[in-house]
């Protein structure tokens, strides 16, 4: 593994955990010699995750559209990568990642670790994605991931590939050790 994605909110959130624990995962990043590729942003969660890896002299590369260039990138990245749409966007962090973690945040974070989720499902990516539950915030969408596999719309094992943790250290070493999973997406054809 090179780079990790991180998705998360570009606002702070509520609880303020979330913020200390966007920067202990920039943070310990860094200190496993990897590189973060993120949304660029130098507000909220993605501020922090950035702030965290910066500290750690990690290499940060912001991929953002470029609707948004000039308006809110973090002014220390080591690299920023300005795209045509959010399309592009995801495409490109997608192609120089090699493993995706979810912060808490808001719509764009939910659709962008869901079409992580879905590429892993289908055998188009078999790169790592894991979610990062800070004090529960994903507990309930978990949840829904489960009554999906009863309702037999998700294969178990799908489902199970999906790494969950509370603890930066711990989401990065299950990364080391993924495997991917590589059988049909369909349960009943």
């Amino acid at each position: 593994m090179k780079n990790i994605c991180v998705f998360c909110g570009s606002s702070p959130g509520a609880d303020p955990a979330y913020l200390q624990m966007a920067n202990k995962l920039g943070r310990e990043i860094a200190a496993r010699g990897l590189g973060l590729v993120y949304g660029s942003s130098n507000l909220g969660l993605m501020g922090e995750v950035a702030k965290g890896a910066l500290l750690g002299s990690a290499p940060v590369v912001g991929v953002l559209p470029k609707v948004f260039d000039g308006r809110v990138q973090h002014p220390d990245l080591t690299e920023l990568i300005v795209t045509d749409t959010m399309h592009q966007r995801k495409a490109k962090m997608f192609e120089i990642s090699d493993g995706f973690i979810a912060l808490p945040g808001g719509f764009g974070t939910f659709e962008e670790l869901l079409e992580i989720l879905t590429w892993s499902q289908i055998g188009y990516s078999s790169k790592p994605c894991g979610i990062l539950n800070v004090n529960g915030y994903y507990d309930e969408l978990l949840k829904f991931f489960d009554r999906s596999v009863e309702m037999r719309f998700v294969k178990q094992e799908h489902r199970d590939a999906i790494i969950v943790d509370t603890d930066p250290k711990k989401i990065l070493d299950k990364f080391e050790k993924y495997k991917p999973v590589i059988i049909d997406k369909w349960i009943d054809k």
